[in-house]
């Protein structure tokens, strides 16, 4: 009795055990290889370490990291910030090149890049002071940002702004300056002027002048009655 209750413990734990290990071969396996001072997560690596969705990996201005992913490969530069993300990296500043044949696309602020086919692709993306830079090296790149998307041919090269694009921010521009205008003009602009000490001052002796004279005026009286 006590042997056939061990097998049903045991037979219900395999049951459990193995859908999650399943589970596990299925997510997305990365190492990380620092040449040079890297940190993973703020914490300094001596060589190597696993490197999992969410993670953030620095380079200073001496160092460089490889992630290596099934069917891709990712150089980060010197002085770089990213963020891994599984199926994406989020480059916050700095560049990143990118071999992969896995789609790996590559945001950095709103312009996302990614390859345009699943074949095997090469680009290269910087992030410069706001300034999105991205060489497609090998295979065509797909480019999305506030403006849209397009395509970079093979070979070529093309600057975007990490933000939003160049109407949207004539638009808010714009928009600023007629608020001003509006102020500027509102009737409460005028109600200002008349609530200022100076305005009040000159007001206050007008009235009290204005009493004065009607005082006079009464002790002598504009028709006097001779004794």
């Amino acid at each position: 009795m006590m042997r056939a209750g061990y097998l049903k413990i045991l037979s219900c734990a395999m049951v459990m055990i193995f859908p999650a290990a399943l589970f596990a071969a299925d997510q997305p396996a990365a190492m990380l290889y620092s040449h040079g001072t890297a940190l993973l997560n703020g914490n300094s690596i001596a060589r190597s370490s696993a490197i999992f969705s969410g993670d953030l990996v620095q380079t200073n201005a001496d160092s460089v990291a490889n992630i290596n992913a099934t069917g891709s490969s990712v150089l980060i530069l010197n002085d770089s910030l990213v963020q891994y993300e599984g199926s994406n990296l989020k480059l916050e500043h700095g560049g990143v090149t990118i071999s992969t044949s896995k789609l790996l696309a590559t945001r950095a602020g709103s312009v996302t890049v990614s390859p345009a086919a699943s074949a095997w692709t090469e680009f290269e993306v910087r992030d410069v002071d706001g300034r999105v830079q991205i060489a497609a090296r090998k295979g065509d790149l797909t480019i999305s940002d506030d403006s849209g998307t397009t395509t970079l041919p093979q070979g070529q090269q093309v600057t975007r702004d990490e933000s939003q694009s160049q109407d949207d921010s004539q638009s808010q521009t714009q928009s600023k300056k007629k608020k001003k205008r509006a102020a500027a003009m509102a009737p409460g602009a005028a109600g200002g002027i008349l609530n200022s000490p100076v305005a009040v001052g000159i007001g206050a002796g007008v009235i009290t002048g204005v009493t004065v004279w009607v005082l006079l005026q009464g002790e002598h009286p504009a028709s006097p009655v001779k004794p």
